[in-house]
């Protein structure tokens, strides 16, 4: 969709390039595409409370409610008492025009349990590589906001080798451009029920649950299958989410395994064809 003179454009998944392909002796001159990488940045707003930056990621633009909503539950801010009264883009008059789509505000409608700026003093940083590279500590990085466990049954073996290709049939954004990683949500037997992709592992899993957020729904689900390595930040996001198994193409690190362990997190790694790995 071409935008209006003198408005902004929202950003999309994908951007248009020009390249060099040299296959041997040959060299063909063709059009491509990239996935969009741009930074967003999160404000956290309560009654009392001005907006103030909490928290700047790099991510692929699309679904950035989703992914504020996310990333507001996983750092624990949202409990009994307090919810989400709003999420929006910042309208500020000091924002460039290119800019107005990369800044979203989340309300809370009561003050969190937690103050967040003890965590994320002034600009907390983060990259699409990795959801903890903000943390001021690696004490508070380690820390691990939980939800109840998981009580239903889990995926069996035999449907964990299937969640890989399925979650690969909904990546629409990889099939342009071969630079994003997915997540998605999946019941016991299989059955997709949200995918969702970035540029950042974190960040994909961060749209998933926000989605169910938004929803009205709990994130807490059977499975969450991602698209790549199975790292500390996305056990831990899966743990405070009430998910009940994780299953990644990639490998688990030794942090991710002991805290899935420790937290009953049925932990699937080297998810391809007919092999896939239990680490707990």
């Amino acid at each position: 969709m071409v935008g209006l003179p003198g408005l902004p454009r929202r950003p999309g998944p994908t951007v248009r390039t020009r390249v060099e392909e040299h296959d041997g002796d040959q060299v063909r001159h063709r059009e491509d595409r990239l996935v969009t990488e741009e930074p967003l940045e999160l404000r956290l707003a309560w009654p009392g409370a001005p907006a103030r930056r909490a928290w700047v990621t790099m991510r692929t633009p699309g679904h950035d409610f989703e992914l504020a909503a996310g990333w507001v539950a996983h750092e624990g801010l949202l409990s009994a008492r307090t919810g989400l009264a709003g999420i929006a883009y910042c309208t500020d008059a000091d924002l460039a025009p290119e800019q107005e789509f990369n800044v979203v505000t989340v309300t809370l409608d009561a003050a969190p349990a937690r103050e967040p700026g003890h965590r994320h003093e002034g600009l907390s940083a983060g990259s699409s590589a990795c959801g903890v590279c903000g943390s001021d500590s690696v004490a508070e990085a380690l820390a691990v906001s939980t939800a109840a466990p998981w009580a239903g049954p889990l995926p069996s073996a035999d449907v964990v080798r299937l969640l890989p290709e399925r979650l690969r049939e909904s990546q629409r954004v990889f099939d342009r451009t071969g630079g994003v990683h997915a997540a998605g949500l999946a019941t016991a037997d299989g059955r997709v029920l949200v995918v969702r992709e970035d540029v950042g592992r974190h960040n994909a899993v961060d749209k998933v649950v926000g989605t169910r957020i938004l929803a009205g729904s709990t994130p807490a689900e059977a499975c969450l299958v991602v698209s790549g390595r199975a790292g500390f930040e996305l056990v831990q996001k899966a743990v405070a989410s009430g998910i009940g198994a994780l299953v990644a193409v990639g490998a688990p690190t030794s942090l991710s395994a002991r805290l899935a362990a420790e937290h009953g997190l049925a932990l699937w790694g080297f998810v391809r064809g007919e092999r896939a790995v239990r680490y707990s």
